[in-house]
């Protein structure tokens, strides 16, 4: 509904004459990258790592970022652990996937150095399960690192 009536124009400012805002920070700042954004990248980073020595078998591997777990109320009262990520064949056996949750690995390492060695010991534990490998014949870095913390 357009408050102009006869005669009258439609302001193109606020009432300060400053203009209407606009974001803040271009789409190309680094600012303006979301949290999801940074850690789909790290998820990424970390498949791509693998990717030159395993790609014929990583082919039929799909990775997704979800942002929890599904969590029951018969799972918080027992105080069951939360899951970082799973791997899990999709009907037929023809395609995995394997899914990191980022919420929960955010919360477990809150500083960016313990994030990346998280999500890279995450995707080679549920790839090498996939797999039917061991983490560290998947990711050599796998052993350095001691693996996952519990």
């Amino acid at each position: 509904m357009s408050t102009a009536g006869p005669g009258r124009r439609r302001r193109a400012r606020d009432r300060h004459g400053r203009g209407l805002r606009g974001p803040l920070a271009p789409a190309t700042s680094p600012v303006a990258i979301t949290r999801t954004e940074r850690f789909g990248d790290l998820v990424a980073d970390a498949v791509d790592r693998l990717e030159p020595r395993w790609s014929d078998r990583l082919r039929a591997v799909g990775i997704e970022i979800v942002d929890s777990p599904p969590v029951s109320a018969e799972q918080i009262a027992e105080g069951a652990e939360v899951v970082l990520a799973e791997a899990r064949e999709e009907a037929g056996g023809r395609e995995a996937v394997v899914t990191v949750y980022r919420r929960p690995v955010e919360l477990r390492a809150p500083d960016r150095p313990a994030r990346v060695d998280l999500v890279r010991d995450l995707v080679a534990e549920q790839l090498a399960d996939l797999l039917g490998v061991a983490p560290g014949d998947l990711d050599p870095r796998y052993d350095e690192r001691g693996g996952a913390p519990d």
